[in-house]
């Protein structure tokens, strides 16, 4: 592709996302299409010869464009806010066309220095330890593996100093019945099975119990195994509720174990000093993460991991081939030799172009207008007769079911589930389900960067209209 062509196909790239941007409010969120429907649709084999970009555009607008999701549309609820951000856009356009790959320093010097100054940055936003060393993932799921990883390797690194026997098939880990399902797979990938990630009862706010933490830990010592740590979570999926991070610290730090903590969705509010009390004792931790693709619209594939044993990690990932090798400054950081991929993409610029657009105010007057809006609508629910609110709403998600008068509570469940299937029917919300206390239950995820008040409002208006519908 000459630079010409580019320039042209690139145009009409960026204008159709506008385009498509300025028009997502007269758009459904979801696509009304069945599975299969895009693939019967195209050739059962790619083509011999080469298409002109212009044929192949019109194609994605035409076949592909129809059958995606409008993550980005400000009715989109269903998940936390992963629907990205124009910035964002020009940033990975940026990334795309350099292309660098991060092997280590000497590969993309650009892309080791600024994702170190970006976390910094970042860190310092979040008030985190000043020494605490930050990596970036494409997942909280892939930052939660490498930090088990290393908590294993550490209490492997304990018991063969203290002379004592380490057995891989003893190992477990706590986190609570609320913590994302990517602690129990991080166990499956470790070959330990998800028996040996112990699920620990929460209270009836879902955070997890500390005394209950003790005592599956002591159990398991008492039977042989080996604790190695413990997931706790500020933001959890289902609720968002947020776990007694200093009190699980003390737990952790009387039997040795690496405390992990989960902030992905609920991170940026650590930039508020009214909400910093619900980020409690994370200075205690040995590793923590926050995705800046979830409530700092990075587009996806942005998951901050930081620790404070940055040792920990090269030990457990440094395997560097001869091709590899180069001299050594204490400057020149290798990420690879932190975490199991070799090659790296160039994530940290838009976590930088982001931070800079946007700056620290600009993300607290967000965050505290999205999180203000959650508030009003569970109140809204809350003095509703026939509304219930299922759980406290910390930040901005509001976990809601349809209760009306004399309906058994045998029959809520299908009513509930009627009811959310008719609201992501009508194509101007898209929201998602969950279970709490064995309940089914609506869970409304405000954080896009597009939804506006008149969003939140409408939805509780066609909630309402949906349910009445219902009831007849």
């Amino acid at each position: 592709m000459s630079p010409e062509e580019f320039r042209r196909a690139g145009r009409e790239v960026i204008d159709w996302l506008a385009d498509y941007q300025a028009g997502l409010d007269d758009h459904p969120v979801l696509p009304d299409v069945s599975p299969g429907a895009l693939a019967d649709k195209l050739p059962p084999a790619a083509p011999d010869y080469g298409e002109s970009i212009e044929e192949i555009l019109e194609d994605f607008g035409l076949q592909i464009e129809p059958h995606t999701v409008a993550w980005r549309h400000p009715g989109f609820m269903a998940y936390f806010a992963a629907g990205g951000s124009g910035p964002g856009a020009l940033a990975e356009t940026l990334a795309a066309g350099l292309n660098n790959v991060g092997l280590l320093w000497k590969a993309s010097p650009a892309l080791a220095e600024l994702e170190q100054v970006t976390l910094r940055w970042l860190g310092q936003w979040l008030e985190l330890p000043p020494e605490w060393f930050g990596i970036l993932h494409e997942t909280a799921s892939e930052a939660s593996l490498h930090a088990v990883i290393a908590a294993r390797e550490s209490a492997r690194q304990v018991d063969e100093t203290a002379g004592k026997g380490f057995s891989l098939d003893k190992v477990v880990m706590y986190a609570s019945e609320h913590a994302h399902m990517s602690i129990e797979k991080t166990m499956l990938a470790l070959g330990q099975g998800r028996d040996a990630c112990r699920k620990i009862a929460a209270d009836a706010e879902f955070r997890m119990r500390p005394e209950a933490l003790e005592e599956a830990v002591e159990r398991d010592l008492a039977a042989g195994l080996r604790p190695i740590a413990v997931g706790a979570t500020i933001g959890t999926t289902s609720v968002t509720s947020v776990d007694p991070v200093d009190r699980i610290a003390d737990v952790c730090e009387r039997h040795g174990l690496w405390l992990h903590v989960d902030a992905a969705y609920a991170g940026p509010c650590a930039m508020l000093p009214e909400l910093r009390g619900r980020f409690a004792g994370i200075e205690r931790a040995d590793s923590f993460l926050v995705n800046p693709h979830k409530w700092m619209w990075a587009p996806m594939g942005c998951s901050a991991l930081y620790t404070a044993h940055p040792e920990e990690f090269r030990r457990a990932f440094s395997l560097t081939p001869d091709y590899l090798r180069t001299e050594e400054d204490p400057r020149a950081v290798n990420f690879m030799e932190y975490s199991i991929p070799l090659g790296r993409r160039f994530k940290a610029l838009k976590l930088w172009l982001l931070m800079r657009y946007f700056g620290r105010e600009g993300y607290r007057s967000i965050l505290r207008e999205q999180i203000g809006w959650a508030q009003e609508l569970a109140g809204r629910v809350e003095a509703h007769t026939d509304f219930e609110l299922m759980a406290p709403a910390p930040f901005s998600l509001v976990c809601l079911r349809y209760r009306p008068e004399g309906l058994p509570e045998a029959d809520l469940d299908a009513v509930n589930e009627r009811l959310l299937t008719a609201i992501n029917a009508g194509g101007e919300f898209f929201l998602s389900p969950t279970r709490l206390h064995g309940r089914y239950v609506i869970r409304v995820a405000i954080g896009n960067l597009l939804t506006q008040q008149r969003h939140v409002e409408r939805l509780w208006e066609l909630l309402q209209e949906e349910a009445a519908r219902l009831a007849r």
